[in-house]
């Protein structure tokens, strides 16, 4: 067999601390696992980084390593020294050649301990010293009184997210999607955080991400929560929370003050003294209003059930909020009779 240069794959030092072994492997593991890294020679490098950190991250198995002594060179004919041959690897999933996956070197150096942990029930993997997964990939097993102790009771399952509606939300109440994202336990390490899940990289975290549909509520009105039962984060007890989506109204064409519609109506200066008619988009589509002469800027104009639906059947109204605005561009001729204006008004 070949030997394997565990300090080499990881690239660190024969001295090197636990910490700087730590913060190698999970580097590495970061940059070759198979959902991240698709190179052909992904999954095998993986492998190995994760072989080197269940020897080097544990200190009686480095302990064993280090007796081989430093003068192997990597690709050599490996053979088993005295002492270490012998094991039985009947009791650690299946052949010595791939004892829980790892490779021939390994299982001739490490078989009995390995050994000695599947009979006393614990599951070991490809990741290093983390018991808590028990294959390869995306197939993990999890202690469930690990869970029980990693996982708070009392922890809060709900997800509290504002949802944006207009007007026409308001009066129609059609069905929308809202996409919601929100941090929950890892449901693949159940927030153990011990070493690198490929689920959550080692935070305990995972990002949840879902498009819901929800039926508008009628009447609804800014800063209350429509709830989605059901569709909250999980725990590792298997419960389930809610959904709580924080109604905002956000609408550029009105305000909203009550069941009152508020828009904004612009006038040029002649318009507003001389008086003009206009036409505006409500609800109910485009109409056509008549302007007063001499209307202030700030005046309102209210049209009657134009606005939003109340519970008793009636509606609210349309307030037109006149608007002064001035011309972009004066001609010549046009500043002459502001001047004249101004004259006649001084």
């Amino acid at each position: 067999m070949k030997y394997k240069d565990y300090y080499e794959i990881l690239g660190v030092s024969r001295d090197a601390n636990q910490q700087a072994i730590k913060s190698a492997y999970r580097k590495l593991a970061r940059k070759y696992h198979p959902d991240v890294n698709k190179s052909p020679d992904a999954q095998t490098k993986f492998k190995d980084i994760n072989e080197a950190y269940e020897v080097l991250g544990d200190e009686n198995k480095r302990k064993r390593y280090d007796q081989l002594g430093s003068s192997w060179q990597q690709g050599a004919d490996f053979n088993v020294p005295p002492g270490f041959e012998g094991f039985n690897f009947s009791n650690f999933g299946g052949s010595s050649s791939s004892a829980g996956g790892f490779s021939d070197f390994f299982s001739a150096i490490f078989g009995d301990i390995m050994s000695q942990q599947a009979q006393q029930g614990r599951t070991y993997s490809n990741f290093g010293d983390f018991s808590q997964f028990s294959n390869y990939g995306n197939q993990r097993a999890y202690s469930r009184s690990s869970a029980s102790q990693n996982t708070k009771k009392d922890e809060n399952l709900d997800i509290i997210q504002n949802v944006y509606l207009t007007v026409e939300d308001l009066i129609k109440c059609p069905k929308k999607s809202v996409i919601v994202t929100a941090y929950q336990q890892c449901q693949a390490c159940h927030g153990s955080k011990q070493g690198f899940c490929s689920n959550c990289a080692g935070t305990g975290l995972e990002k949840v991400t879902k498009s819901l549909t929800f039926q508008v509520p009628k009447f609804v009105k800014e800063g209350q929560k429509i709830r989605l039962k059901g569709e909250g984060k999980k725990d590792a007890y298997g419960r389930v929370g809610d959904v709580y989506l924080v109604v905002k109204i956000a609408d550029d064409n009105y305000e909203i003050s009550d069941y009152n519609l508020i828009k904004d109506v612009e006038l040029l200066p002649f318009e507003a003294v001389l008086g003009c008619e206009k036409h505006i988009l409500t609800p109910n589509g485009k109409i056509k209003i008549k302007i007063p002469k001499m209307t202030s800027s700030g005046k309102k104009l209210r049209l009657k059930d134009m606005g939003l639906p109340k519970k008793d059947g009636s509606k609210g109204a349309l307030e037109a909020r006149i608007k002064i605005v001035l011309p972009k561009e004066l001609s010549s001729e046009a500043t002459e009779l502001y001047e004249k204006l101004k004259k006649l008004n001084s």
